[in-house]
């Protein structure tokens, strides 16, 4: 059935190229900024404008600077094409490739119950199992695939305790064990990927943006032992939140909810040769991208990256055989119809604009433009807002498409104030992962409010907290544990950076 068009969308459709047309016929002479710049400004609006009404699909607007950039003069297709094929973007499809062959086999859902069933009966330490079991597969799979994939087990759960239940006098306990139920799967899904530089898009774009513009890697291993840390105190927060201080259900024990999860493992049978092939994968990859640095002190010849170890996982997925004589591989091509290649497509956009807006001198401009304007604002002043910028603004729009524009200001900024790049653009970065508001903000938050276990005012009550948290957060953990992990010397550009 055919549904209206959303004005918004209608109205950016036609805005977006009306807008680039308007700044390229205005373009004016400075001496700060050339035509190119106005030109790259110009081509920024029109993506900007269709990412934020989505008035076409977010990749198809991150196919504009192939087009736009060669015809205005700011780069070459070489050049505007060569962002789509950065490295950051192999990694980033080696660990789709690792998702896929984990629902494939259904390995991620073994992997949920078990973490669940060692939870026990409290009803809030099944809440906690839930968490800790979306968050540890969002560290490696798709937030919306992991809560797609928990919603129907914590609703089965849900529905064991109503049943016992007149269901139109509930009790208050019943009503927030199941809201906490659904809060936290969402919460969980959203927190999760902030641990892995692969976990969620946003991580990537950051990564790719880094290595387009200034050529550092950020490494597998510490932005692991970063991030693994900040996801379990964002999750301890979330988790006390939800069962302890806003939504206490004070239930103690109920049995049927093992009943369900050993029902559903009950379902998966014995772990499969696939999955064992599957997880040996798995466990293999990730020991590589934590060890990478002592293999390659090892085996100098190899020169090993990130990337290079995903795609070294992703053809192993397709020539190893689960059953050689039937012709079973552990992946076929034919799975791969399920892997996000948009989500690529949009890292490629995103790094094309930010290698224009560095090459023509914008970002240079608004980092010296920060760096006069400081006596008014304290840098730790400037850095808070960024966060917070960065943190509501994607609780309304795309995070993937926020991070892709407002990432390489950052990074501007950063440098006109002579500051590490990474000591402000991580946390800004991590910021776009943690909108807990709005249903809109995240595909979590909107697959558990269709759950019809939620109302907006209950996800706002718990999100404008964790919100909050999460900025003294970031910013805490910004002067205090992100330098001694990255080894960054604060109000000193490193040689990369200059």
């Amino acid at each position: 059935m055919n549904t209206a068009i959303p004005l918004s969308r209608q109205l950016g459709l036609f805005a977006g190229p009306l807008l680039f047309l308007l700044i390229i016929w205005v373009t004016p002479e400075t001496p700060f900024l050339g035509v190119p710049a106005f030109h790259t400004l110009a081509v920024g609006t029109w993506m900007i404008v269709w990412w934020v009404t989505e008035a076409v699909a977010l990749p198809v607007t991150a196919l504009l600077p192939i087009v736009l950039f060669p015809l205005t003069g700011v780069l070459p297709i070489k050049e505007a094409a060569a962002s789509y094929a950065n490295p950051i973007i192999f990694l980033f499809m080696g660990g789709f490739m690792l998702a896929l062959a984990l629902e494939k086999w259904k390995l991620h859902l073994r992997i949920a119950l078990n973490i669940v069933r060692l939870t026990g009966t409290n009803a809030n330490g099944i809440i906690m199992g839930f968490m800790l079991a979306t968050a540890a597969l969002s560290m490696w799979i798709s937030n919306t695939a992991t809560t797609v994939m928990m919603l129907p087990i914590g609703v089965s759960v849900i529905e064991i305790l109503r049943s016992k239940e007149p269901n139109q006098h509930l009790s208050k306990g019943t009503r927030y064990f199941s809201l906490s139920m659904m809060l936290g799967i969402a919460y969980a899904a959203n927190i999760g990927g902030i641990a892995t530089i692969i976990g969620t898009p946003p991580n990537t774009v950051l990564a790719g943006v880094l290595n387009e513009k200034f050529g550092y890697t950020i490494d597998f291993a510490r932005w692991l032992a970063f991030g693994f840390p900040l996801m379990l105190v964002l999750l301890g927060i979330a988790y006390l939140f939800l069962v302890k201080i806003l939504y206490p259900n004070r239930l103690g024990n109920f049995e049927g909810a093992q009943q369900v999860i050993k029902g559903e493992l009950a379902k998966l049978g014995k772990i499969s040769k696939a999955e064992r092939i599957v997880l040996a994968l798995f466990l293999t990859t990730a020991l590589a991208w934590i060890f990478k640095n002592a293999l390659n002190s090892a085996f100098p010849a190899w020169k090993l990256t990130d990337a290079t170890i995903a795609m070294v996982v992703t053809v192993a997925l397709f020539v190893i055989p689960v059953d050689y004589k039937k012709g079973v591989f552990v992946l076929e091509w034919k799975d791969t119809e399920r892997l996000p290649w948009g989500i690529l497509l949009l890292f490629g956009g995103g790094l094309s604009l930010a290698t224009a807006l560095s090459k023509v001198g914008i970002i240079g401009v608004i980092g010296d433009g920060v760096a006069v304007v400081s006596g008014a604002l304290s840098i730790p002043v400037i850095f808070l807002i960024l966060i917070a910028l960065m943190l509501f603004m994607t609780e309304i729009m795309s995070n993937v498409a926020l991070t892709a524009v407002l990432v390489p200001v950052v990074a501007g900024i950063a440098v006109g104030l002579n500051e590490n790049p990474l000591w402000m653009t991580i946390p800004v970065t991590i910021a776009s992962s943690c909108a807990f508001m709005l249903p809109m903000a995240t595909p979590p938050n909107a697959i558990v409010f269709a759950s019809g276990h939620i109302k907006v005012s209950q996800m706002m009550r718990v999100g404008i907290w964790l919100n909050l948290i999460a900025v003294l957060l970031l910013a805490l953990l910004a002067n205090t544990v992100l330098p001694y992990v990255f080894d960054i010397q604060r109000g000193v550009l490193p040689v990369w950076a200059k």
